[in-house]
């Protein structure tokens, strides 16, 4: 019986060729948007479930009060760890303590001595010995236990393969950082770690115990020297809001006599790993959200896209239903029962649906190297995944339901009677269900389009911020190893030479980020329950002129006055802050001055805000000042006159001579810069894709719909143009309702789009506004794009000979 149903289905199929496409097409499509949308969720989700206990482990936060604000950190004293072993040790199963996360030089050593054949940047950090364990390496040789050594070293598969090529890597010699105290040996090669964790950048494990033995000023733990990120993993018998109620004081209770640091109220909170890709963002000392909401906003589209697929399907099934009602009253008039008749229509839309689940597959695997590149992802087909296969049956059953359904119990009421006496007559209100679903389909459409156009304004907007700097020929060198400092003069002379720079200046943070921050300052006037918290940065004379800084009033630093040596050169919002009519010449105590041995500085210039953290968020108040100690960047200037490739040979060839022993490594400042957008950017990448694509399954079904209409009123068009109805004229009249429709669904879509909009742009300080422009020409898109869909077969009918169409059959 089945055999007959999708034998007939596919004689419709086959019979109808240009409906049969469109609904094939239009379906595979929307399925396979759905299904790249299900595998990016799916990847989002998974996020970090590499590590086997993903559930239990967490990160230590803490929280500041600062001025009514609360200031939430990763950033932790080096004496919590063992209070958190020591006093809370009940409460986890294990505390790590890591360090110094971040880029380091790893160059090869021969068992004599430096051998210097292979010198490389990678990204590691310094974790106590149960960090292995706790993340769950998995080793490809040696053991997670191989950090018991203090001078060891953990490297993955890609950086054993980088730095030894096809040699066993075991028991191989290298130095970190070309410090001689940390000379180690290989004693373990683990697994890359996947795309979707994060750590999957980490190259390398060293133990935590060197990192402490090369730094003296690590050496001390004390519950006011931060530098550490600390995890842990929970115990069975509490959870993360029971452990983190209790050791939320741990710190305060070590910090009583410091009454600077009490009025800051810290407080310890976990934050589960499961949390720390989709919910990241913190609020007041809360968990608050994050790119949870993207994964949310995208399932929204996705299932809205498969919904246009559908609802084209459904439209032209019913659409068609005179053109079968013939069929529908001979079935019942032989003895078929409406159920029979009913899984006729479903054992069609099974047949269409699984012909379109078979196309989107293979749409999807064909496109999915081009969506990961899109969505910077490395997500594969999860052919061997039982619940793929699961799922895409489930898939199948919902969608052929769903789409089947209304068609299916539409048709199959037909009176048998009627139709065969050819009294059956639709009427008008027939089309209501099809021009409702129309209308729902460019709501989502109109909306999709509305969106797009305002991620990328936000974009733009930012893009478009002064950042009080320029950006162009600037180059970051970091300073990773002992070689680089102390050359700082023999480094300027030397690349100035060259003619391809024209500055150079040493910093403590890179020109695109900040990275340290200091409370302790006070001026007259300054309220003392007020504790600000500023970016503090070392900085050589030459910083401001090779950064291109834009003064307000005031000066730069100079070689020449020995007393800049105790100026602090400030942005406009630390300007704001001090409240002065003209800061320049006042005087800031800075009791958190330790690279410097003054306490008290002067205000010597007042520039304008660097943008050096997110471009969508507030500047932050900054004040440089001049130290030979604790500058971690080089930041060069390039000869504008000479191109990149001309001048990185030339300044290469200098840190060669100078600083052989590291591998020449830079960041152009404009790249680091435009990183800072490319979250933002992705978001409206895919949803500029996903606008497309649904507009592209909206006017499939429009087209169909024109066809139709038109191929319905051929006989009506015919007498017209006898009587004398011109070609524009039976235009008008085939595109007026569906240009109604459209307009009907902008006027859905634009409240609907500015509330989700508005709320969404909420979340960004430095925001754009939405301008009613956008409203409006996406909106005259629409109604081109329908009228350009609906003309072809409009125009096609008011064409035809009118002998043609009154033709009888």
């Amino acid at each position: 019986m089945y055999t007959s149903y999708f034998k007939i289905g596919w004689r419709n199929l086959v019979r109808n060729k240009g409906y049969s496409l469109i609904n094939i097409g239009g379906l595979a499509l929307g399925m396979a948007v759905a299904m790249l949308i299900s595998l990016w969720i799916y990847d989002e989700l998974a996020f970090n479930k590499y590590h086997q206990h993903y559930d239990r482990i967490a990160r230590v936060m803490r929280n500041l009060n600062m001025n009514g604000e609360t200031l939430t950190t990763t950033i932790l004293p080096s004496a919590l760890g063992d209070e958190l072993r020591t006093k809370y040790g009940n409460q986890f199963e294990q505390v790590v303590m890591a360090a110094l996360g971040g880029d380091h030089i790893l160059s090869t050593l021969s068992e004599d001595g430096p051998g210097g054949e292979t010198k490389l940047s990678l990204h590691g950090e310094f974790v106590e010995t149960a960090g292995p364990e706790m993340f769950t390496l998995n080793m490809l040789q040696g053991s997670r236990s191989g950090l018991n050594d203090p001078h060891s070293i953990l490297i993955s598969q890609s950086a054993a393969k980088a730095l030894f090529g096809n040699d066993n890597p075991m028991g191989k010699l290298l130095k970190i950082d070309h410090s001689d105290r940390m000379d180690v040996k290989v004693t373990g090669v683990y697994e890359d770690l996947p795309y979707n964790t994060d750590f999957n950048e980490m190259k390398f494990y060293a133990p935590f115990e060197l990192a402490v033995s090369a730094n003296a000023w690590m050496q001390q733990p004390t519950f006011t020297n931060d530098f550490l990120n600390i995890y842990v993993t929970l115990g069975d018998h509490t959870s993360f809001e029971a452990a983190s109620d209790q050791i939320k004081d741990a710190i305060l209770n070590n910090v009583r006599e410091d009454k600077n640091y009490v009025s800051v109220h810290p407080q310890l909170a976990l934050h589960p790993m499961k949390d720390w890709h989709l919910r990241s963002e913190w609020k007041n000392g809360v968990v608050a959200g994050g790119h949870i909401q993207t994964v949310w906003l995208f399932g929204i589209v996705g299932a809205f896209v498969l919904l246009l697929a559908c609802i084209n399907f459904m439209n032209l099934s019913t659409a068609r239903s005179e053109k079968r009602a013939k069929e529908v009253g001979i079935r019942k008039a032989i003895g078929s029962v409406r159920a029979q008749l009913v899984n006729q229509f479903f054992s069609e839309s099974f047949l269409v649906v699984g012909l379109a689940f078979v196309i989107a597959v293979a749409a999807v695997w064909t496109s999915l190297n081009w969506f990961n590149d899109l969505a910077s992802k490395q997500m594969e087909m999860p052919w061997t995944n039982a619940y793929f296969w699961l799922s895409s049956f489930a898939f199948i059953l919902f969608t052929g339901l769903l789409a089947g359904s209304y068609p299916a119990f539409y048709l199959s009421s037909f009176n048998a009677v009627r139709v065969l006496k050819g009294s059956l007559r639709v009427g008008r209100l027939a089309s209501i269900p099809r021009k409702v679903l129309v209308v729902t389909q460019f709501t989502v459409s109109v909306t999709l389009i509305i969106g797009t156009i305002i991620v990328y304004q936000q974009i733009q907007f930012a893009k478009d911020r002064p950042i009080g700097y320029s950006r162009d020929g600037l180059l970051m060198i970091q300073m990773t190893a002992p070689e680089f400092h102390g050359q700082y003069d023999v480094l300027l002379t030397e690349l100035k030479n060259t003619g391809a720079v024209l500055d150079m200046a040493e910093s403590s943070s890179p020109p695109t980020d900040i990275w340290s921050q200091n409370g302790g300052f006070n001026w007259n006037g300054k309220d003392p329950a007020f504790t600000p918290q500023w970016a503090t940065l070392t900085v050589t004379p030459e910083y401001g002129k090779t950064m291109g800084w834009q003064f307000v009033s005031g000066r730069d630093f100079s070689r020449d006055i020995a007393s800049d040596s105790a100026g602090f050169v400030i942005n406009e919002a630390a300007a704001k802050v001090l409240g002065f009519e003209n800061p320049v010449g006042e005087t800031i105590q800075w009791s958190g001055g330790w690279r410097s041995k003054f306490n008290r500085f002067t205000v010597i210039g007042v520039i304008k805000d660097m943008v050096m953290k997110s471009p969508y968020a507030p500047s932050v108040p900054s004040v440089f000042f001049l130290s030979k100690y604790g500058t971690n960047w080089i930041n060069l200037r390039i000869n504008p006159q000479i191109s990149a490739g001309t001048a990185l040979p030339k300044i290469e060839a200098v840190f060669k001579k100078l600083i052989p022993s590291a591998p020449f490594d830079y960041k152009f400042a404009d790249q680091e810069y435009a990183l800072k957008f490319a979250a933002e950017e992705r978001v409206g990448k895919l949803a500029s894709v996903f606008a497309v694509l649904a507009i592209l399954i909206s006017c499939l079904g429009l087209f169909g719909l024109a066809s139709f209409v038109a191929e319905q009123r051929t006989k009506e068009i015919g007498i017209r143009k006898v009587v004398g109805a011109s070609v524009f004229s039976l235009w008008k009249m085939l595109s007026r309702d569906f240009v109604v429709l459209v307009v009907v669904s902008c006027f859905i879509a634009i409240p609907l789009a500015y509330y989700f909009l508005d709320a969404w742009l909420k979340k960004y300080e430095y925001r754009t506004d939405i301008s009613g422009w956008v409203f409006v020409v996406t909106s005259l898109a629409a109604l081109v794009i329908t009228l350009l869909t609906v003309s072809y077969q409009a125009v096609k009918a008011a064409l035809m000979n009118p002998v043609k169409s009154l033709r009888s059959e």
